[in-house]
């Protein structure tokens, strides 16, 4: 779903320009979760296309879509799996490495985060190039789950994340969606 720039969500995200780096627009979604009003009507427009999917778990990734995802796993009155980043979590682990513009990155789930053949849906509050969620989606599937979507609050289509999401037969739902 597109919202137009009225829309409240739009209006309670930040726009920081140039950072990290000159030329990149960063939509800050600090400002929506500090708005409770903002922050609910997100999860609750996170949660409603997901409504009757049988969901058995969310899974969030490092660091907002940890904030994101265990609302929208409360709502849906599920269990919450973290995707984190390599040496971050205490248990046995599965890992999954995916390349970044200089160099690659991993996440980790715990082994026993999921069940074969439970029903996963992927939460995080933006997506850009897609990279770290496609590789959460890889490493889900290898420990048995079935993604059945994922769903972010910022979409940067023109990076291509989403439809590199769709290409793996991921369903992608985003609140808000910014040309640049």
């Amino acid at each position: 779903m597109t919202l137009t720039p009225i829309d409240p969500l739009h209006a309670a995200i930040r726009t920081i320009p140039d950072y990290p780096k000159p030329g990149i627009q960063f939509r800050d979604v600090t400002t929506l979760l500090r708005d409770a009003r903002a922050f609910r009507t997100a999860v609750d427009r996170l949660v409603a296309p997901w409504a009757g999917a049988k969901i058995d778990k969310v899974a969030g990734i490092e660091a907002r879509g940890f904030i994101v995802g265990g609302a929208v796993a409360h709502q849906l009155s599920v269990g919450f799996v973290p995707v984190r980043k390599h040496g971050k979590l205490p248990a046995a682990t599965l890992q999954q490495t995916y390349e970044l513009e200089y160099g690659t990155d991993t996440v980790e789930i715990h082994t026993d985060a999921v069940a074969p053949g439970e029903r996963v849906l992927v939460v995080d509050d933006l997506i850009a190039t897609g990279g770290t969620a496609a590789a959460a989606i890889e490493l889900l599937r290898r420990a048995g789950a079935e993604v059945i979507g994922a769903t972010f609050v910022v979409n940067l289509p023109a990076l291509g994340g989403a439809a590199r999401l769709a290409a793996l037969g991921v369903p992608v739902q985003s609140l808000v969606d910014y040309a640049e």
